[in-house]
């Protein structure tokens, strides 16, 4: 657990790092008249996740956190069957924003956690897997303005509809 710990710190920071620098290729400052650049969220996100990972590795180093003194394993039979499960459904999540658009990807995954991983309810799965992607939809195009994958044309009357409401 101890190393576990560290080097999923690790590898965080190092991901992190490189999405700050990756962010950089648009302005990540506050563009005058328009508001924050392209790289601004991307940039400050990667770094408050920088930030957390320098402090799991200063808390490692003191030996101050639950897991820097356990000698159990990082992960046991019920650890590793849930990453891959979710590892699985985030892997499908990807592969079908080309397919269904981003939204289309948001609903499915969703189905897919609420209802078969966390066992939750039909109505309760189909209210956060239809209404998740619709307020995203507008957070992102409406708000934003950044437009995201829209998938094959079949998904196109959908967002006909809401782009009528957001113009």
């Amino acid at each position: 657990m101890r190393y576990g710990e560290l080097l999923t710190a690790g590898v965080l920071a190092l991901f992190s790092i490189y999405l700050m620098w990756k962010s950089t290729e648009l302005p990540i400052g506050f563009i005058e008249g328009r508001g924050p650049g392209g790289g601004a969220w991307p940039f400050w996100l990667s770094a408050i996740m920088l930030l957390s990972c320098i402090l799991v590795m200063v808390k490692w180093w003191r030996g101050t956190s639950p897991a820097s003194q356990s000698d159990e394993p990082f992960l046991d039979g019920y650890g590793w069957r849930t990453l891959v499960l979710v590892g699985g459904g985030l892997l499908g999540f990807v592969a079908l924003i080309d397919v269904l658009s981003m939204y289309g990807a948001i609903a499915v995954f969703l189905i897919y956690y609420l209802r078969f991983l966390g066992r939750h309810s039909w109505a309760l799965t189909l209210v956060f897997a239809i209404v998740a992607p619709i307020a995203l939809f507008f957070f992102f195009e409406g708000a934003m303005r950044i437009t995201m994958p829209s998938g094959w044309s079949f998904t196109d009357p959908v967002f006909d509809i809401l782009y009528d409401i957001i113009y």
